[in-house]
This record gives C-alpha cells, structure tokens and sequence, in this order.
C-alpha cells in the first residue's frame, strides 16, 4: 500500500514483479511509432555554407579603416535587409517556390515561411585568443527539395556579399564626401581667418609684439643719436659765435686800414693771427681743418711780410678794397655753421618725431598684444581644425580606394553551400531515440500509477498505516503452493487483526 505517494524500493520491487511486462511493450511500442513517424512526416533538407570575414590586407596602422561597426551588428542589419519582401519574393519567382500555394496563401504567409527557413548563424571565435572579432558566419536553408535548398542558399549568400562590399563601399564614398564638404567649410573659415590676420598686421606695423624688442631697440639707438645730435648742434652753434666775434674783429681791423686811422701793420696782424691760432688749438687738435687753415695763413703772412715787394701800402680811401682773405674765410665758415646749424635742427625734429612714434609703438603693445593673441588664436584654432579634416579627408579617400580595390575587409565563401543527401527532419535516430525515451518514461508513468492505485496491505508498515494500530504479532506464511497459500496468509492476517480487536 502506497500513502502520500511515498513509494518504498519494496514497493517497486513487488510492482516490477507484476506487471515487468509493461515497459518492454511500452518503449517498443512508442519506439516503432516514433520510427514509422520519422517515414511519414515530410522530409526537409539544408543547405549549409561557411563565410569567412578576411582582414584587410593593409594594416589599419597605415590606413585607418572608415567603418568602425561591429560586425555583429553589421550582419544583423544585411540579414534584415536581405530578408525583406523585396529581396525574398524575386527568389520566390525566380525559383518557382510554393507554387501549389500561392492561389491559396497570401504572399506575406509565403515570405514568412522562406524567412523561417533561412538562418545566419555567427560562428563563434576559437577558444583561446584574444581576438574577440567574428571570424565569419553560416548561412542555413531548409527547403523540402534539396537542390532548391542549395540554390536557395548560394542566393542569399551572394545577397550577403554584395550587400556587404556595397554597404562598405557607399560609407566610405559617403564619409568621404561629408568630410570633403565639412574641409571646405573650414578653409573658407581659415581663409577667412587668415585675411583678418594680415589685415591687423597691416594695420598695426611695427606694433606687433614680436616687434617690441625692436622697436625698445630702436628707440634706445633714437635717443642716444638725438643726444648726438644735441652735442653736434650746440657744438656748431659754440662754433659759429666764435666765428662771429672773430670775423667782428676781422672786419674792424680792416675797417680801420681802410680809413686810414690806427692803421694795422703786418706785426699787429700776425700778433692777432697768432693769438687766434692759441685759442683755436686749446678748442681743437692741431689737425683740425681750421687750425690748419689759420697756420697756412700765418705762413703766407710771414712769407709776405718777409718779400719787400709784398711791402703793405696805404690804399686810396676813393678806391673800394676787397676783402682780406681771412676775412672772406670766416665769413664761409659763418655760412658752414649757419647750413650745418639748420641742417642738425631738421636732423633733430626728425629724431625727435621717430621717438614720439617708437613711443606710441611701444606704450600700444600691450593692447595689440591682447588683440593679436585672440586672432592669432581663432587662426591657430581654424588652422588645426582644418588640418586635422584634411587628414581624416586623406585617411577616408584611401580608406574608399581601398574599398574600391577590394583589398578591404571582405567576406569569403569558405564552403561552398552544400546538397544534402541526408534530410535534417525527421532525423531516424532522433525519432527512435526519441521514441525509445517516451516509451520508457510512459512505462514508468504506468508503473507508478499502478503501485497508487495499489491498497492492499503486505506489511507490518501497511497494517500501522491503515489502521493506526499497533501489531502484536505476526503469522508466517505457510508455504502453500499457488494462490491458496497466499490466500491462507491473506486470512490469517486479518483473523489477527480482528483477535486484536
């Protein structure tokens, strides 16, 4: 007897004694249905290739490739794509495929039940390497006819390959193309950038700050040449007013001989030649030009006096005389200092004028400075964005010739796709395998169902179970044979149990 559906390895024992025959019937059974199933039901072929994903031959350290996606990703896409109604139905017509059903089944039904039939199944990388990228795919077509199987699938994977070198392709053109816009935007904006930069430094010459230096340089040489020319002009003004005073001396010793008062002998004119000649050396060297000059006529006067016939007369007062030779020497000197005096002050304005604009220069450096720094840093800014566009430009125009070339990322048919000979449904060994399972596990159902609805008592335990009494003694069975004996044992237990009662 089986309670609260506890079975005891007795329990199965006795089952298994009685009704062994059971299991053997039921997985036979079950298994012979399963196997003549397995000849009845359609049978379904697939066609399997293997695609490979190659590498592209240049490195991407020399050419950066353009499209970045996973791939995984990628597959996904292609195979949405090729999966659509428009891909799916040409292969629909061109195969002739479910041509009993299209007067019966919408269009839509016959696409989903070609899409059910062909599976992308990503091939999983080697165990082992780093390399996490998808090494390639498979591609499955389940069809009833084999050789529509197979042309079915060489179909959808030429869809795979020419959508993927057609998808890479037109990124790159594209990538290409809006980088190639996007570079002419900023060359316009350099250029623009540009022109505003030579624009301020035409405006601002000399004021730059790499001129700064400059231009402290230049007016430090200003100052020291207006300091120069300071000392030249005061010396030439020193100049000409001795000259002044001595051509006053000049003119009125002359004056006097003329007149005939007070007359000058040639003594009295070396004496003052003489004291000139003093005070011309304690002002200059004695190769100075007018030092020289001075003594060239002391020795001429001195030659003069020396030759009687050179003997000074008394000059008729009614004649007009012409003037002494030093005199008219000092008077070209006098018109020297005036020329050079004149030309020293110009000399000095024109000094003075450069310092005021050197020092203009200098004291508007630190504005120009500041403005100079922000355009020279929008050109700077414009000059690396464009620069950086450029070789991204050049990186995604050999990236598309690449593209163009095939020498790419590419997928490559490993396999061809294959003719089944064998259907992969049904499967005989699954289906008696199969078969052979559910038959045991109904048997063992059946078993355990029995042994439930078992309530008769064969032990000491049933006995407890059932009346919740204790036993006091037991009767053996006697060894009878058949069925009597074991009806005699059945009665002697419950003339037990009634006794107890």
């Amino acid at each position: 007897m089986v309670k609260n559906g506890e079975i005891g390895l007795a329990d199965v024992k006795r089952v298994l004694r009685r009704y062994w025959w059971i299991v053997p019937i039921a997985v036979v059974g079950c298994g012979a249905l399963a196997l003549a199933a397995s000849f009845v039901l359609p049978k379904r072929y697939t066609s399997t290739t293997l695609v490979l994903v190659d590498q592209p031959t240049v490195p991407a350290e020399y050419v950066r490739p353009v499209i970045t996606e996973d791939l995984n990703h990628r597959l996904a896409s292609m195979q949405e794509q090729i999966l659509s109604r428009t891909r799916l139905q040409p292969i629909i017509d061109k195969f002739g495929l479910y041509a009993e059903d299209r007067r019966k089944v919408h269009m839509d039904d016959l696409l989903d039940r070609l899409r059910a039939a062909v599976q992308v199944e990503p091939m999983a990388p080697m165990p082992g390497t780093q390399n996490r990228q998808l090494p390639g795919f498979y591609v499955k077509v389940t069809f009833p006819n084999p050789q529509i199987a197979q042309q079915i699938c060489t179909e959808i994977t030429s869809m795979f390959m020419e959508q993927n070198a057609r998808d890479r392709e037109g990124q790159a053109t594209r990538t290409t193309s809006f980088l190639s816009s996007q570079l002419d935007e900023a060359k316009a904006k350099l250029d623009e950038q540009d022109a505003r930069l030579a624009q301020f430094q035409r405006q601002h010459l000399g004021e730059l700050p790499e001129e700064s230096q400059a231009n402290l340089s230049l007016l430090t040489g200003l100052n020291t040449q207006l300091e120069a020319n300071t000392q030249q002009l005061n010396h030439a003004q020193q100049e000409k007013t001795y000259t002044e005073t001595l051509l006053s001396q000049q003119e009125a010793n002359w004056k006097a001989t003329l007149g005939g008062q007070n007359p000058v002998t040639v003594d009295q004119q070396l004496a003052s030649l003489q004291e000139q000649l003093s005070a011309m050396e304690a002002r200059y060297t004695p190769q100075h030009p007018d030092v020289m000059k001075l003594k060239n006529s002391i020795e001429e006067l001195k030659k003069r006096n020396a030759d009687p016939s050179h003997a000074p007369t008394i000059s008729n007062p009614s004649r007009p005389a012409t003037e002494p030779v030093n005199i008219q020497e000092l008077r070209a000197r006098l018109r020297q200092a005036d020329l050079l005096i004149a030309d020293l002050t110009k000399r000095q304005g024109q000094i003075q004028e450069e310092i005021r604009v050197m020092q203009g220069r200098v004291q508007a450096t630190p504005v120009v400075e500041q403005q100079f720094k922000e355009i020279t840093r929008n050109y700077q800014t414009a000059l690396d964005f464009y620069n950086e566009l450029l070789k991204k430009r050049d990186n995604s125009a050999m990236a598309t010739d690449l593209e163009h070339q095939q020498e790419s990322e590419q997928f490559r048919v490993l396999d061809p796709p294959s003719l089944p000979s064998e259907p992969s449904f049904p499967k005989k060994t699954l289906f008696a395998g199969g078969g052979l399972g559910a038959g045991l596990a109904l048997s063992l159902a059946l078993l355990y169902l029995l042994a439930m609805s078992d309530k008769s008592l064969h032990t000491e335990r049933d006995v407890e179970l059932a009346l919740k009494l204790p036993v006091l003694a037991l009767v053996p069975a006697l060894e009878l044979a058949g069925t009597r004996a074991t009806r005699s044992g059945a009665r002697d237990v419950h003339g037990a149990m009634d006794s107890n009662h």
